[in-house]
Order: C-alpha cells, then sequence, then structure tokens
C-alpha cells in the first residue's frame, strides 16, 4: 500500500514544480505592463538622441526624402521635390516614389505642432513602444501560450533594431505593426470567422500596403492559407471582403497616379528600380549590398536613353530591363539571389557599416538568431498552429532575395522569428527549471513529461481568441 501511494503522490508532489515561471506572484498583465514601459522609455530615448533634425545616418538615409517631401506637401507643392532627387526625380515633378501614407503622417504632425522631427519622432516612438510588444504578446498567445506571448514581448522591447528604427522618419516600425497586426487578424479570422475580423484584417493589409507595396506579393499566399485552414469549407464573402478594404484604400492614389503621369501606376514607383539595380549585371553573381563609394552610382547604371522620361515611364522601362536581365541568363540570376543570403541574414561586424550599424547588428540580430534557429526546429512539433509565420518569413524572405536585399528590410522578418525565439527560451527555461529542481523521479516520468512539459499549447490557447 506505501508503494502504491508512493507512485500515486510522487506526480501530486511535482505539480508545484511543473513548468519555469517568471510570473510567480505578479500576474501575467502586470508583466506586460512592464515591458511596454520599458519599450516606451527606450524608443523615446531614441527619438531624443535623433533630435529636432534629420540627417544622412546609417541605414535610415531615406528620412531626408520623407521629412522634404512632408514640408513640400504643407507648402502646397504636393507630392514633389524642390530639386533634382533620389532615384531620378526631377525637380517640381510629381513623385510617386516614397509612401504617400507616410508622407501624410509627417505632414499632419508638422501641421499640428509646426516643422519639429521630433515631435514626429517621438509620436512615433510612442505608438511603438505600445504596440509592437503588445502584438507580439497577443501573437504569441495566439500560436503558443501567455508565457510564450510574454517572453516575444519582451524580446521585442529590447531589440535594437526596433529601438533605432522606431525614431526614424521611415515606414519600417509602421509597416512592422501593420504587418504583426494583420497576422494576428489572420490567425483569428482562421479559427472563428467574423465579419468583423475581415474588415479588420483588410485594414491592417491596406495599411501595410500604402507603407510598403511589396506586401502584395504575400496576400495571394495569405488567402490560400485562409483557404487551407478553413478545411474547404471556403468563406467567399470573408475572403474577398480584405480584398475590397484594400481595394478601398489604395484606388485615391491610383487616380492620382493616373492624373500626374497620364499612365496607370497602381501605388508607388519603386519596383522597377529597385528590381533594376538588384539583378543588374554589373555584380555578376555576387550581391555587395551597396555599391562602393569608388564605383558608378546607381543613377550612372540607368541608361542614357531612359532619362528624358518622367518617374512612372522610367520605372515601367526599368523594370522591362530588369527581367531581360533575368531571362538572358537565368544562371546568373539564381547564383547572384542566392548570394544574396549573405547580406540579408548577415549578424556580425563589418568594417564597412559604421558602430551603430555593428552594435545593432550583433546584440539584437546576432543575439537571438541561435535562439531563433532553435524556435524554428522547436515549432515544427506543432506545425500548422505556426504555420502562418512560417509562411510569412518564408515567403517575405524570398521576395528581397530576388529582389533587392539589405539588412533593414528584414526587419518584418525579425518581428516574426522573435516569436521562436520565444518559444526557445521558454523551451529552455523549462529544461532547465527541470533538470535543477524537479526530483529525480519525476524527470523520467513518461506521464509527466506528455503532460506538462512536452507541449506548449495547452488548453490556455483556447482562451486567446
Amino acid at each position: 500500500m506505501t508503494a502504491w501511494r508512493s507512485d500515486i503522490e510522487a506526480p501530486q508532489r511535482v505539480q508545484s514544480t511543473q513548468r519555469f515561471s517568471l510570473f510567480s506572484g505578479v500576474s501575467r498583465e502586470r508583466w506586460l505592463w512592464a515591458v511596454i514601459a520599458l519599450a516606451v522609455v527606450l524608443r523615446l530615448g531614441a527619438a531624443v538622441y535623433l533630435g529636432d533634425r534629420v540627417e544622412v545616418l546609417p541605414g535610415i538615409y531615406d528620412q531626408v526624402s520623407y521629412h522634404t517631401l512632408a514640408m513640400r506637401v504643407l507648402e502646397g507643392h504636393g507630392f514633389t521635390f524642390p530639386s533634382d532627387w533620389w532615384p531620378m526625380t526631377r525637380a517640381n515633378e510629381p513623385t510617386a516614389h516614397c509612401s504617400f501614407l507616410y508622407v501624410l503622417y509627417l505632414a499632419g504632425v508638422y501641421a499640428v505642432v509646426g516643422v519639429h522631427p521630433l515631435a514626429a519622432r517621438l509620436l512615433q516612438a510612442a505608438v511603438a513602444g505600445v504596440l509592437a510588444p503588445y502584438l507580439a504578446w497577443r501573437l504569441g498567445r495566439r500560436v503558443a501560450d501567455g508565457r510564450v506571448g510574454l517572453a516575444a514581448a519582451a524580446i521585442t522591447a529590447v531589440y535594437i533594431y526596433f529601438i533605432y528604427y522606431s525614431a526614424a522618419l521611415m515606414t519600417e516600425t509602421f509597416f512592422i505593426l501593420a504587418v504583426l497586426w494583420a497576422l494576428d487578424r489572420a490567425l483569428v479570422l482562421a479559427e472563428r470567422p467574423t465579419w468583423g475580423t475581415a474588415l479588420q484584417l483588410g485594414l491592417a493589409l491596406g495599411v501595410a500596403t500604402l507603407l510598403r507595396q511589396l506586401i502584395l506579393a504575400f496576400v495571394p499566399c495569405l488567402l490560400l492559407w485562409l483557404i487551407w485552414q478553413w478545411r474547404g469549407r471556403v468563406r467567399w464573402g470573408m475572403l474577398l471582403t480584405p480584398l475590397l478594404v484594400m481595394a478601398l484604400l489604395i484606388a485615391p492614389w491610383t487616380v492620382r497616379n493616373y492624373r500626374v503621369f497620364g499612365r496607370f501606376v497602381l501605388l508607388n514607383t519603386n519596383a522597377g528600380f529597385a528590381f533594376f539595380w538588384a539583378n543588374h549585371p554589373i555584380y555578376g553573381t555576387n550581391f555587395p549590398g551597396l555599391l562602393p563609394p569608388d564605383g558608378p552610382s546607381y543613377q550612372d547604371l540607368i541608361p542614357a536613353e531612359l532619362r528624358h522620361l518622367d518617374e512612372a515611364a522610367m520605372e515601367r522601362a526599368l523594370m522591362r530591363r530588369a527581367i531581360g536581365f533575368v531571362l538572358e541568363d537565368p544562371g546568373r540570376y539564381l547564383l547572384l539571389s542566392l548570394s544574396k543570403v549573405r547580406e540579408y541574414f548577415k549578424f556580425w561586424p563589418s568594417p564597412d557599416s559604421g558602430v551603430v550599424s555593428n552594435v545593432a547588428r550583433v546584440l539584437s540580430f546576432g543575439l537571438f538568431l541561435p535562439f531563433m534557429l532553435f524556435g524554428l526546429v522547436r515549432a515544427a512539433r506543432d506545425w500548422r498552429r505556426w504555420s502562418l509565420l512560417y509562411l510569412f518569413g518564408g515567403v517575405y524572405t524570398a521576395i528581397h532575395l530576388l529582389s533587392w536585399t539589405l539588412v533593414r528590410y528584414r526587419l518584418p522578418v525579425d518581428a516574426v522569428l522573435i516569436l521562436f525565439a520565444a518559444l526557445a527560451l521558454v523551451a529552455l527555461a523549462d529544461g532547465c527549471w527541470r533538470g535543477v529542481f524537479l526530483p529525480q523521479h519525476a524527470r523520467g516520468s513518461q506521464g509527466y513529461e506528455k503532460q506538462h512539459c512536452d507541449s506548449f499549447f495547452t488548453a490556455e490557447y483556447a482562451k486567446n481568441f
């Protein structure tokens, strides 16, 4: 009888230490608020550091263009530049190269407080400080549990790349927030389809598109994923609703572009330039990231016979040339695309980068990359639940490897990989806790392992929708 009672009571004695927890005595909601507060403080600090001026800084050159366009809009000149501008836009001629939505954000802030870039930085940093950890937490809860969600929020809060770009007057921060929002809504729509969620998904995707139109290449994959998740019961209305919302948000800018260029331009005019420069034969089969300062400039690569064209016509002509590069030598294109992996996933310091870039790279992506990789493997145990995150990371990475690749273009993927890193950290914490604190007889208990330690997808998941 004694032995029988001992066998039954042993698992009961380890129930209180079944999993490692950082939340003893404090609710997870309070921990989340603490994480958000930390994120806000760090991002506001970065905004103050960059200050009330706009200048060329590592990785955020484009903020000069957005700032200049915002002032031109306020002055009544519309979306034009006062002088010849990047990439090949002539002075006082219409441009569609930059995000209209982000320019309007800056113009709106300047209209209220005056031309003070610091005000726009502070507002953006505050929004990012609250929403980035919060959305990471929501996604972590949906694909795993509250512990993974909180770990993802904490990593997001201290991720140096996100802190730096939250203060940059560029689309990165708001775009990442829109992507996380869209992924969150898509997960809910797959589990519990409602018209409200479909509308929210359309709004999130629409905002993301207005910030960076490249997301349009992922939308068909997302819709196919929803069909797969619905297991054959296709809800066409809820599938078409996001597309309708996106079309309504894009349409005014398509009309504007037709009026100023006299041709159809869906949204922005950057795709042709990017694809042309990214796959030019000058690289051979080795993509350098950025052209060296002692070589030809990007403008030098544009054929002389195209330089008289306006921005929209030039973009279309360059896209045709770029497709020609691919068709003429597909083998070179494939090898060139493979060489971009090195630049896209760079996590080591480089002599070509400044101190800020190297520190941000090593102490953010470099620091968490091992956990991201471990999490990618670990999540495969329940791959269907994580499938949307796998899909986004894979598709978005492939898009950039096949076109233009820079480290900052990887940041939306980083935001998703952080969820895998959070899963890895929780798994490692559980393993250490069991190895150090659990009684010896509990460590090898198959029933205990199966019930408590081998899965992060508990009944708590059902509460997250």
